[in-house]
């Protein structure tokens, strides 16, 4: 099931997205699936024009970004693998959605993509076990962990070089019923392939990760697991088009602009 967050020009809505004939639609719902019961309103649209997708969630509390979760990603960044995951924060006002602009901070000259796998969290989650972490994950979704390589060669901590706006962006929906074991995770810049990464490759899995997380953060229902990105990353510049794709999921496509002053 794949559950979109969208608007028409009023107040942003839940939909399950459906296909059919070969178009997509949005089976409106009458409230946010994150924190009620929700239940169709009879109410379909067309994905197309007039509709707009918006990140799928806008996390009440956290997201958790976990670096250097690929061998490949570690070594071409000249790291070591992590021996425990290595976690870090960014805040939600980071995040933006399907086609919103990444916008380059005047602080960097250096900003790569790094097209990721993100867990989005159901029900609050402590001190859970490997075995029964996947209970609490409502679904799965596409994100992007934009990050200012300079400012994180840099600063000691992460926060600037992960934590600007727009550095998160998230979608194109929640699809809820995935097996994570082994999907394609890519990216393109303008088209051209850039990374071409699979989750089997994955130093911690997503199970272990919950576990792990959980152990040091109460998670929140809406809260998101950047789970690591795949050797391939690069720089964007402004007019770059960034599209970023986790299999069985879809495309997350973001344009990159500069504003200056």
């Amino acid at each position: 099931m794949r559950i979109a967050r969208f608007t028409t020009g009023d107040d942003p809505r839940f939909g399950f997205v459906q296909t059919e004939n070969g178009k997509d639609y949005l089976a409106v719902l009458n409230g946010d699936p994150l924190y009620m019961p929700v239940n169709p309103t009879g109410e379909r649209i067309e994905i197309g024009d007039g509709v707009r997708l918006l990140a799928p969630v806008i996390p009440r509390s956290k997201i958790v970004g976990v670096g250097r979760n690929y061998a490949d990603h570690a070594k071409e960044m000249g790291n070591e693998v992590p021996t425990s995951p290595l976690l870090f924060f960014k805040p939600n006002t980071a995040v933006i959605g399907p086609d919103d602009p990444i916008v380059l901070p005047d602080f960097t000259d250096e900003v790569s993509y790094e097209s990721e796998l993100a867990v989005v969290i159901g029900r609050i989650t402590k001190d859970v076990t490997p075995e029964r972490a996947l209970e609490h994950v409502l679904g799965y979704t596409v994100a992007n962990d934009v990050t200012a390589r300079d400012a994180q060669r840099t600063d000691g901590q992460w926060a600037r070089a992960k934590g600007f706006d727009s550095s998160c962006p998230v979608g194109p929906w929640i699809e809820t019923e995935l097996d994570t074991d082994m999907l394609g995770v890519s990216s393109r810049v303008n088209g051209e392939t850039r990374q071409d990464g699979n989750t089997r490759d994955l130093v911690f899995d997503i199970a272990f990760l919950v576990s792990y997380i959980s152990e040091a953060f109460t998670l929140l229902p809406g809260d998101l697991i950047l789970t690591g990105t795949p050797a391939g990353v690069g720089p964007i510049v402004a007019g770059d088009r960034v599209e970023c794709e986790v299999e069985g999921i879809g495309v997350l496509s973001n344009p990159v602009v500069r504003r200056n002053g």
